[in-house]
């Protein structure tokens, strides 16, 4: 009785049964269509007991179509066999308790856990993979204490896929809001609104001219949190 009906399994780890292959090995002489919609009408809910499919079959003209199918779970599988009262739906009721049974034997209940645990594992190793990277960049500039200089953000996006020079750099920080737009002696410096997020500082510095007279330039910098901020923020 191995393998009577194909029987596949989900990531829930439940056993599935296609309702065509099983319309097809009962002998059901009604069109599947019909059939399956006298099945239902037994107390089986979509998405609960069976979901909706496509599957492609050959016409006779040689092309392909779509048909419509049904992944029944196996628990419907077996009341629908039953239900036929015939010598084919009690043979195909059997393979599926003999199915179950085996399902839940201890050892393969242990063994599709172990399996479960590695597909995990290899999964997050994968996922770990990816986003080292960028994890471990990102913890480099929240624990700086440097700052830089916005042309020097620009260059840090540059590596890590986003091409803006420090122009659109300057641009973009403008206009949403990071840096003072009003052109005169505060153009260019940090809106309150940065500053209160911590993502820039004034770096103050002090000029002795010819003539005796001192000037005071200034000039914004990126915080560590600054850089960590509009890098993922450019990122998504």
């Amino acid at each position: 009785m191995n393998n009577l009906i194909k029987i596949t399994t989900n990531d829930n780890d439940e056993q599935l049964v296609s309702g065509r292959e099983l319309h097809e090995f009962l002998g059901v002489a009604t069109p599947y269509k019909k059939w399956f919609e006298r099945m239902i009408e037994y107390g089986f809910a979509e998405n609960t007991d069976f979901v909706v499919t496509d599957i492609f079959v050959h016409n006779s003209k040689g092309g392909k179509q779509f048909q419509a199918d049904h992944v029944l779970k196996l628990d419907m599988a077996k009341e629908i066999s039953m239900i036929q009262r015939t010598e084919k739906g009690k043979q195909a009721r059997q393979y599926f308790l003999q199915v179950e049974k085996a399902w839940n034997n201890p050892e393969m209940v242990v063994q599709r856990a172990l399996q479960i645990q590695t597909r995990k594992v290899e999964q997050l190793k994968i996922e770990n993979e990816a986003m080292k990277p960028k994890a471990i960049f990102a913890d480099a500039v929240s624990a700086s204490h440097t700052s830089i200089l916005v042309g020097e953000l620009a260059k840090l996006l540059k590596q890590n896929g986003v091409n803006m020079g420090a122009n659109r750099l300057f641009d973009w920080l403008r206009d949403n809001g990071f840096l003072i737009r009003r052109k005169g002696t505060d153009w260019n410096m940090p809106t309150q609104y940065s500053m209160d997020l911590g993502l820039f500082e004034i770096k103050e510095t002090t000029i002795a001219r010819s003539d005796g007279s001192i000037s005071i330039s200034k000039t914004a910098k990126v915080t560590g949190k600054g850089q960590q901020y509009f890098i993922n923020k450019f990122l998504g």
